[in-house]
């Protein structure tokens, strides 16, 4: 007899190669797959019949010492539970009182299948002058170079934008917005690009929106998370795809003092909220960015990369594009052509917590990086 720990990331996957039958691999997955759930400011009473329904099950509940003395009317606690307690509490909460019954309802939320998506790429081109990195600014007849350079190196989308959205970045004309990328979006519906890949526009701004969207394009990447009701009456009109990106200001302010009363809760109310604004204009194609970078300091920017999975109770793509940004000089200084290695390393830990697109300057090195962790998983 040998023994031995095997990493249980994919455990799904582990259970069909030990050669389970198809249905207990369902069972299995619900029995292994552990979960600890932060529950903010619930009752020290509910607190209380919540650990003791978990105790019952075999799950727990972490809480403060002397909550069971109800010394604080509120108290923060963690559920650790399988999928499979879960549906037990979700279930056996629904009768209890003291805000219980609405804990059960997003429990369920939670425990809901989240729709499992390939990995893709989406390759970053900026025509204009003043974006971070200058090795992304590419105008004219050089972006539809690099466009053919994307494709050879296996981008699956191509994000393109003529505004910098960096921080303390000026605002642009449409007038001049469109100028712009109006050459580059021309030669993409003249050569019909669009059916080698699919293209995004990095933009708010309708007039440029439209212009691009009847070039061929598919994707709206909207930064500003569909706050213009015009920007979702074009993605209802041409059935395109919205990128709801969460950014707390402009990008002219949105670094001066980013503040947050919890930055997941946060921007979970935030999507929330456009979800059911897009839907409302009839969009149903919807992915999810919490906008690293934008309006976050960098432990807000750690904990959304670390509690990243969360967001995938949408059921929604969640895309992350960390690519170069400062946050890595933060971590550890330097300077942004020496950033290649941060970028990687953070995109791979999103890909692992559920980030099905990467947002991303360097093409060819994030598919090699994402191959070779594909390999390691299956």
């Amino acid at each position: 007899m040998k023994i031995y720990k095997i990493n249980n990331k994919n455990q799904k996957q582990i259970f069909q190669n030990l050669g389970c039958d198809i249905g207990g691999v369902n069972i299995l997955f619900d029995k292994a797959n552990l979960n600890l759930i932060y529950i903010k400011d619930i009752s020290s009473t509910a607190a209380n019949i919540l650990k003791q329904d978990a105790l019952s099950i075999g799950a727990d509940l972490a809480v403060p010492k002397n909550t069971i003395l109800l010394q604080t009317k509120k108290v923060d606690a963690i559920l650790i539970a399988s999928n499979k307690h879960l549906k037990i509490l979700s279930k056996k909460e629904l009768s209890q009182p003291f805000g219980l019954k609405e804990l059960a309802t997003k429990i369920s939320q939670l425990i809901s299948k989240p729709t499992k998506y390939d990995t893709q790429i989406m390759g970053v081109i900026n025509a204009n002058d003043d974006s971070f990195y200058n090795k992304s600014r590419f105008k004219s007849k050089k972006a539809i170079n690099q466009i053919y350079k994307m494709i050879d190196e296996k981008a699956n989308i191509i994000d393109i934008g003529a505004v910098s959205s960096r921080p303390g970045s000026n605002w642009v004309t449409p007038k001049e917005e469109l100028k712009r990328i109006k050459n580059i979006c021309d030669t993409i519906k003249k050569e019909k690009l669009y059916k080698k890949v699919t293209f995004s526009i990095d933009s708010y701004t309708p007039s440029v929106v439209e212009y691009a969207l009847k070039s061929g394009f598919k994707i709206i990447n909207d930064i500003t998370g569909l706050k213009d009701n015009k920007i979702a009456k074009l993605a209802s009109k041409y059935s395109a795809t919205v990128v709801i990106m969460h950014m707390q200001g402009t990008p002219k302010d949105m670094q001066l003092d980013p503040k947050y009363d919890d930055v997941i809760y946060d921007i979970d109310k935030f999507f929330q909220k456009r979800i059911k604004k897009a839907k409302k204009f009839g969009i149903e194609n919807i992915i999810l960015d919490v906008g690293i970078g934008f309006g976050k300091t960098l432990e807000h920017n750690l904990l959304l990369l670390k509690h990243l999975e969360h967001f995938n109770h949408f059921g929604y793509q969640v895309l992350v594009g960390a690519s170069r940004k400062s946050l890595i000089d933060k971590i550890v200084p330097s300077d942004v052509e020496d950033r290649l290695s941060g970028t990687l390393a953070i995109h791979l830990d999103a890909i692992s917590k559920g980030a099905s697109i990467i947002r991303c300057h360097d093409v060819k090195e994030h598919y090699m990086a994402i191959k070779i962790q594909e390999a390691i998983i299956n």
